[in-house]
């Protein structure tokens, strides 16, 4: 898979190269009225070079998974796509019936990266039991979990073929920094990619004072730092949402974006660092 972008890549435990930005799609496929422009956002972003898209069946009940369709026609075989598995489908055949509608919505033959999206009251071995019939069909090609916690994780490395997640999707930012304590050495220890949803706080971050002081002195913008934050992070994989074409590109400058020690010193005394265990928080 070839990217446009000066990008950093993320190496899956499966030897896959994927790149370490992306553009996620949460809260996209909810209002009609809308999907022109969040197409067009979309497919700006493929044009400048993004490789990653991230989606799943519940955005949108279905929406978004259709929205990225529309985005990248004509471009399937360039990028690298995510999505997700509600966990009350994650039964045996509930997730390859579920894998099949988010395809059929896709429009496509196969989803790089099928992540159960939290974890839910069916047993996880039946549900890594289907993730592992569709890898072995050819449907996905990786998969892993998202909102799982150290203990989850370790839960689940411990079951038949649990040792194939590629990684772990989880709430992650300057202003959400739990996994920091034990959930990201742990993924980085087994080269399990994190994701990190949500990096700029659902716009929140674009607005702190501190962090528009610290950008503005480094030439930046508050969105690009806290990325940038993010993506220095080995074995971490940033997904931004970026519904209109001046997010994406916002988003794309963090690429640019150096953090100094006077930097990443500014930004730990803005953002605390954990200083304990923290149940991992989700939204």
């Amino acid at each position: 898979m070839s990217a446009a972008l000066p990008c950093p890549r993320v190496v899956l435990p499966s030897g896959v190269e994927v790149p370490a930005l992306g553009l996620g799609t949460w809260r996209m496929g909810e209002q009609r009225s809308k999907r022109g422009a969040e197409v067009a956002a979309l497919r700006h972003g493929i044009e400048r070079g993004v490789r990653l898209i991230d989606t799943a069946e519940m955005y949108g009940e279905g929406a978004a998974e259709e929205i990225v369709a529309d985005a990248m026609a004509g471009h399937r075989d360039e990028l690298y796509i995510v999505s997700k598995v509600y966990p009350h489908n994650a039964s045996r055949r509930g997730t390859v019936a579920a894998c099949e509608r988010s395809l059929a919505r896709l429009r496509t033959d196969r989803i790089d990266l099928y992540l159960l999206h939290w974890r839910g009251n069916l047993p996880l071995q039946e549900t890594v039991d289907a993730l592992e019939d569709l890898r072995e069909s050819g449907k996905i090609g990786d998969w892993g979990v998202s909102n799982f916690d150290t203990d989850d994780m370790e839960e689940l490395l411990a079951l038949r073929a649990g040792h194939r997640v590629a990684s772990n999707q989880v709430l992650f930012s300057l202003v959400h920094r739990s996994a920091e304590w034990d959930l990201e050495p742990f993924c980085r220890e087994r080269s399990i990619a994190l994701m990190a949803y949500s990096p700029v706080g659902q716009g929140a971050l674009a607005r702190h004072a501190g962090l528009a002081a610290l950008a503005s002195r480094i030439g930046a913008t508050p969105c690009q730092v806290a990325l940038a934050w993010l993506l220095r992070r080995p074995g971490t994989i940033v997904i931004p949402k970026a519904s209109r074409t001046e997010h994406v590109d916002d988003d794309l400058g963090a690429l640019g974006v150096v953090l100094d020690d006077d930097a990443l010193a500014e930004i730990d005394r803005l953002f605390p660092p954990p200083r304990r265990k923290r149940p991992l928080e989700m939204l």
